[in-house]
């Protein structure tokens, strides 16, 4: 076997070979796109396992990869970094780095979903950005809306309220203009919002996984659906734990000679994934005696813990949603 590390951009890529030995046989910088790459490793001594690190783009990469290799593994960027530190860093050097760490079998490996997944993943992706836009656009016409010191009606966003607003006349030209077209942007994300949320509807009430997950309290189509998606296969995680990890919500830790420091939560794995977790988080406390108990432990009377205590409790959720998906049994309430 030999073994192949790429480090792969859009316009140019490096390749390192080595042999079975771990000797570097070929070292090379490939100009052009990725059909040019291919067409390189089509000359690569036979058979051939391929390193290359996870980037834009990642799943169409992986299966061309897959059609020419004997065995392709992606690598996990952020555990890179970690391995990679050092002074002297180019494209034939980490070209090098993920030859080697293949030979040494070491490589801190990514998961690849398959396509419908990734596509599913990306839908997700794409409805929030459109939310996150709608919400800018709400926020802009509360703004034009104080600054003339008028007073908006309740449900401003029911077909009443919106027409109230397209009937107001303005005092000048200018904000009549951006009223007009803030609404204009309103009515066309409110439509792109609808018609991908059915289309996510439809995808969800396919997996059974969904339907399991809303069975929690608080835990709507949004959430399960997200978390299944980027869960996708739950025997990946070896504990429960793994999984809370790997949506960001466990606390950075900094422990030596015996003392443990605990900061923020890290952060990693998909924003909106978590996002979504601690809205259900905060609906499952609202909705769940058994959630609200363990809400109520973690704060211990001190307003001040109230984020500490609802992260805290998405994390358990997601964990008892990785329990789920694993065994498929429904949410129960008693303790």
């Amino acid at each position: 076997m030999n073994y192949i590390g790429l480090d792969v951009h859009y316009r140019t890529s490096s390749i390192c070979i080595l042999n079975k030995n771990g000797k570097k046989i070929k070292q090379q910088t490939v100009r052009g796109g990725w059909s040019k790459l291919l067409e390189q490793l089509q000359e690569a001594p036979r058979p051939f396992a391929i390193c290359f690190e996870a980037t834009c783009g990642y799943g169409h990469l992986y299966d061309r990869l897959s059609k020419v290799a004997s065995r392709v593994v992606m690598a996990h960027p952020g555990k890179l970094r970690l391995i990679f530190r050092s002074s002297r860093k180019n494209d034939r050097v980490d070209a090098e780095k993920l030859a080697k760490i293949l030979y040494l079998d070491e490589v801190p490996a990514a998961h690849v979903p398959s396509m419908n997944v990734r596509e599913w993943r990306e839908l997700i992706e794409f409805r929030r950005r459109r939310v996150d836009k709608q919400t800018a656009c709400k926020n802009q016409i509360r703004s034009l809306i104080r600054s003339h010191g008028m007073k908006a009606p309740r449900g401003l966003w029911t077909k009443k309220g919106l027409a109230w607003l397209a009937s107001q006349q303005w005092p000048t030209l200018s904000s009549q203009v951006r009223c007009e077209m803030l609404l204009d942007d309103y009515a066309i994300n409110a439509a792109r919002i609808k018609k991908v949320t059915r289309l996510l509807d439809e995808i969800g009430k396919k997996h059974p996984g969904v339907s399991l997950l809303r069975t929690i309290p608080g835990v709507g189509a949004r959430t399960a659906e997200t978390v299944v998606a980027y869960v996708d296969n739950p025997q990946r995680f070896a504990k429960s734990g793994q999984a809370a990890c790997y949506f960001g919500l466990i606390p950075r830790q900094d422990a030596s000679a015996g003392v443990n420091r605990l900061g923020h939560i890290t952060k990693q794995g998909p924003p909106t994934a978590r996002k979504y977790l601690v809205e259900a988080a905060w609906q499952a406390v609202r909705r769940s005696p058994k959630v609200r108990e363990r809400y109520e432990r973690i704060l211990n009377g001190q307003p001040r813990r109230r984020k500490i205590a609802l992260v805290a409790v998405a994390q358990w959720l997601v964990r008892c949603m990785q329990a789920m998906l694993t065994t498929g049994e429904v949410w129960r309430e008693a303790a």
